[in-house]
């Protein structure tokens, strides 16, 4: 990738039991290999078993093995925040179902955690116990976490918040800035409880670039002064952060050139070009055959239009980043190439069929289990995104495939949003592709945080068009820019335009439709789920029509309207 490498730290770490005969504190420091540096992280961990608790130092081992594990395990396009916490609650439940071994959970599995995930240019900081987290820059010694421990008198105190202690996780998370030059320290209460702050930072001062005569240096004097615990820490120093310069960053995306313009019959890296499938002023599609694998696939290429432009050739190269890391037989595969690359271009399957849009041309307003044969398939597809921390931000008709076969297949990633990717810094403006307008939430228009209710929207904007032959809101969304224009479109009900939709069904479109993310469902599952399934929730009073809820009063309104049109009829 064009932002790998750049991240580089000097560490260095101690362990003791002190005076005591077993140490209970763990403790442990990956710096991976340069791509998972990129999307994961260097990671700190440390770890102190509580003396009270018979399983403590299997617990902090637990701890501080587990979470260097599994944390590298999960998918690289989660944000750091998803990864630990998945990861942090996993083990929290392990710790606490092993400790109702004992009589009481505080006697079993207990530990304080300590985390430090440097990525990019931030340190995302996760804490619960009475371990410390600090960071020294420019003479200044900051206490980045707070003790969860509650003192009880004579230098004691017991733990409020532990790791096993309770089956419920509650962590402390904090994101802090980086910068070079900048020595994080994290210890263990056989530290920080015997020397102050300011006298920690003047010898991690003195030592200057030494990290290993320092930290020596920390468990000595602690020891010295008193220290009756097992004494760890580890420091760690920034000596480069990654992509400062714009000129690294542009010589990276622009190592590939863009294609020379290409039509029938040519032939790139041993694809043969058969025909342009679709052309716009972003990009090109050409349905090519590889005679080698004998199969035939969708070749995309970057446009001309765009080859000085480091923030859109981030994004064509993210596309294809994107689409390997999604599998879902809803999803369109994005295929490695079979030779190395000499051009910017990605391949895709291919899949003969329609766009929906097509589709729904040629069936308009159709059957509600002819729509839910295609919505439930995209579905999934979202899903399978959402669960990768992944937003699509660009559900349309045209980006969904009807395949000859049936098949199902979301296309396209060039406007995804990955929580993963977005914590990244590059020193260049980054390309930001909205939706199309009248199939996106307004929470895209508004520059607001993307979420998959953003999704789940442009979704139900799909179905009540399918429906319908109509645009909700009527075709007022692409119109609005602001809030207060939001707030002044009202839905009007498909049933409307479609007297066949359910009552429970239009419910379902109209909560999913929703202007504000917070009142619509909590996942797209969830939508489907009640367009699949009558919600009695819905066939409610205040979701039936007005002949239905009162059909006395509808009939006397429509008397009074004839009575008023025969009245005007005899004074004219």
């Amino acid at each position: 990738m064009h932002f790998n490498g750049g991240l580089k730290m000097s560490i260095a770490q101690y362990s003791s039991a002190g005076q005591k005969a077993v140490n209970e504190d763990s403790l442990g420091i990956r710096m991976p290999d340069e791509d998972q540096l990129t999307t994961k992280g260097a990671v700190a961990v440390i770890a102190d078993g509580v003396s009270a608790a018979e399983a403590g130092k299997e617990a902090a081992e637990t701890c501080v093995t587990g979470f260097l594990s599994d944390y590298y395990s999960t998918p690289d396009s989660w944000s750091v925040k998803r990864s630990a916490q998945q990861v942090l609650n996993a083990l929290n439940r392990w710790l606490y179902g092993q400790g109702q071994h004992y009589l009481q959970a505080e006697k079993g599995y207990v530990s304080t955690l300590s985390i430090a995930i440097f990525k990019s240019q931030t340190a995302h900081l996760f804490h619960v116990g009475d371990s410390r987290i600090y960071r020294l820059r420019g003479g200044c010694m900051e206490q980045l976490t707070r003790d969860h421990a509650m003192p009880i008198g004579r230098g004691q105190s017991y733990l409020t918040r532990a790791m096993g202690l309770d089956i419920n996780l509650d962590v402390d998370y904090r994101a802090a800035d980086v910068a070079v030059g900048d020595v994080f320290l994290l210890s263990t209460d056989g530290i920080h409880d015997v020397l102050s702050s300011a006298r920690m930072q003047a010898i991690i001062s003195e030592h200057g670039d030494d990290l290993n005569s320092a930290g020596q240096c920390l468990l000595d004097e602690a020891l010295a002064a008193g220290s009756d615990d097992n004494l760890s820490c580890q420091l760690l120093k920034v000596d480069a952060l990654p992509l400062e310069d714009a000129g690294d960053v542009y010589r990276k995306l622009t190592a590939l050139p863009f294609p020379p313009p290409l039509s029938a019959g040519m032939v790139v890296d041993g694809l043969v070009i058969e025909e342009e499938i679709h052309a716009s002023p972003r990009s090109q599609l050409y349905k090519v055959f590889d005679g080698t694998a004998n199969r035939h696939y969708v070749m995309k290429t970057p446009s001309a239009n765009f080859n000085d432009d480091p923030a859109y050739i981030e994004r064509f190269i993210l596309e294809s980043w994107i689409g390997r890391r999604i599998q879902s037989e809803y999803v369109i595969d994005v295929i490695e190439p079979p030779k190395t690359p000499s051009y910017l271009y990605y391949l895709s399957d291919y899949s003969p069929g329609l766009t929906l849009g097509q589709w729904m041309l040629k069936n308009p307003k159709p059957a509600t289990q002819a729509m839910l044969d295609i919505i439930v398939p995209v579905a999934k597809g979202l899903q399978a995104m959402h669960r990768r921390d992944t937003f699509h931000q660009d559900i349309k008709p045209d980006n969904i495939l009807v395949g000859e076969d049936g098949k199902i297949k979301i296309i396209d990633f060039g406007s995804c949003y990955v929580a993963g990717l977005a914590e990244i810094a590059v020193p260049i403006e980054r390309d930001i592709v909205l939706g199309t307008a009248q199939y996106s939430a307004p929470e895209h228009v508004l520059g607001r945080r993307p979420s998959g209710r953003a999704d789940q929207f442009s979704l139900a904007v799909i179905v009540f068009e399918m429906l319908t032959g109509q645009q909700p809101y009527q075709g007022r969304l692409q119109h609005c820019t602001t809030t207060v224009a939001f707030s002044r479109i009202e839905y009007v009900s498909a049933c409307r335009y479609n007297p066949h939709v359910p009552i429970w069904l239009d419910a379902a479109l109209s909560r999913a439709l929703s202007i504000s993310p917070e009142l619509r469902y909590n996942d797209v599952s969830e939508f489907v789920y009640d367009l699949e399934h009558p919600n009695t929730e819905f066939m409610k009073d205040e979701f039936k029509p007005l002949l239905t809820r009162n059909p006395l009063r509808t009939w006397q309104g429509i008397s009074l309207f004839l009575f008023l049109c025969l009245l005007w009829s005899l004074l004219r």
